[in-house]
């Protein structure tokens, strides 16, 4: 039987979901930090052979699940649909299922969603790879509002053709965040980079800037003491004003293809990102009186993080490496404080893992569905217990209330970690 701690996770000042603190209700967890929020209770091991609570099959998808309100909601592929399902969290009993959108067809993976659905109180949104959003009344699965990018802002969305860029080449994949009344996507049109919704009815807020979409979600932190959104798109990185869309600061990151996958991690004033061919970047936003400023604090390319989003637990980052490596990084340096080399691909991994800060430990789902913790210390790697969790997955498992809830290109699958 595992140990029990609650987590004592630092807390940033994030748009939080309107849910119960045993919810995880949007990519990464209540405050898009990868962390368990505070006084939930988390493992301190695995068990060596977790209880399978319940199990069920589902379409393909790169789409992460989330929990809130009881309920489980998903995206998978059914018929070269992509397809919004709601299930009852403790048991995977069908509650309702919904058509999102026509599948997006890349060379990437099979044709599935990859964009984490979002709940918001009585609200379900999801996006599709081709740009629709909808809003679902989170109860029954009825239409709130919907609107398309490509339609209804003038954004291009082409394939795998030419130099197509971002979102426009491998389809939308940024979760859209909810800030109080507001929803804020990134659509991707002209002067609608970034576009601000009434959470509620669809009506527009605000439109800014004119940058494509990459494939990283957003955030809302206060950096430099100034409450602010921040977006990886594939120009670079950038702060806009919430309340107006006025931009705040941009740093200029360019790659090929634009891709800017991993979502942006806030430590202090520094704002972490990263790409394959520019590197681990950290960003320091400075203010001056009513003005922020940001520059490169540092740039690390032999760090780089491809697309499997880092975590920070006391100003250390922890990610996987460009040589299949876990690494352990100085947030305020750029330093590495260590690496454990080839630690995904020695135990069946590739590239990817998701992962979720319990308390003084990390939890890792590698690319093979191996489930790892280990401590979070700077010092030296130290694995607790490791257990094998699903098949393959590109997700991020959600957590709540003592269960995993991860799924695999084929199922989707409850895991008891905590006594229940």
């Amino acid at each position: 039987m595992p140990l029990i701690r609650l987590a004592l996770s630092p807390m940033l000042l994030l748009a939080c979901a309107i849910t119960s603190a045993g919810d995880w209700p949007q990519w990464r967890g209540p405050n898009r930090t990868g962390h368990v929020p505070e006084g939930v209770a988390v493992p301190t091991s695995f068990p060596a052979v977790p209880e399978v609570v319940w199990k069920k099959p589902v379409g393909f998808g790169i789409s992460s699940p989330i929990v809130a309100g009881g309920k489980l909601f998903y995206l998978d592929d059914q018929k070269d649909r992509e397809t919004v399902h709601a299930v009852e969290a403790a048991s995977g009993k069908d509650i309702w299922s919904a058509d999102l959108d026509a599948a997006h067809h890349d060379s990437q993976s099979a044709p599935g969603p990859r964009t984490t659905p979002l709940v918001d109180g009585d609200l379900l949104f999801a996006q599709s790879c081709r740009g629709q959003l909808k809003c679902f009344n989170a109860a029954d699965g009825k239409v709130v509002w919907q609107t398309n990018y490509v339609k209804d802002f003038k954004a291009t969305y082409i394939g795998e053709k030419g130099q197509a860029q971002g979102a426009s080449r491998h389809g939308y994949t940024a979760t859209p965040l909810v800030d109080g009344g507001h929803l804020i996507a990134e659509a991707g049109g002209p002067g609608a980079s970034v576009v601000c919704f009434d959470k509620k009815t669809g009506a527009i807020i605000w439109k800014s800037q004119d940058d494509i979409p990459g494939y990283s979600s957003p955030i809302i932190a206060t950096v430099a003491g100034v409450r602010q959104y921040i977006a990886f798109t594939v120009l670079g990185a950038m702060g806009l004003d919430p309340a107006s869309g006025k931009l705040l600061w941009r740093v200029p990151i360019k790659t090929g293809f634009g891709r800017h996958a991993i979502t942006p991690t806030v430590d202090g004033n520094i704002v972490v990102v990263s790409s394959f061919t520019a590197g681990l970047i950290g960003i320091k936003v400075d203010k001056s009186g009513d003005s922020l400023s940001a520059s490169m604090a540092w740039d690390e390319k032999g760090l780089a993080i491809n697309f499997a989003s880092p975590v920070i637990v006391d100003h250390y980052l922890y990610g996987v490496g460009p040589r299949k490596n876990l690494e352990c990084v100085d947030v305020e340096t750029g330093k590495q404080a260590w690496s454990k080399d080839d630690f995904f691909s020695s135990n069946g991994g590739k590239a990817y893992a998701g992962m979720i800060v319990m308390g003084k430990e990390i939890l890792i789902l590698s690319d093979n569905g191996q489930l790892f913790l280990i401590a979070a210390d700077s010092k030296e790697f130290h694995e607790i217990s490791r257990t094998q969790g699903c098949g393959t997955n590109w997700c991020i498992p959600a957590y709540a209330d003592g269960k995993l809830y991860l799924r695999d290109a084929k199922e989707m699958r409850c895991l008891q970690l905590l006594p229940g």
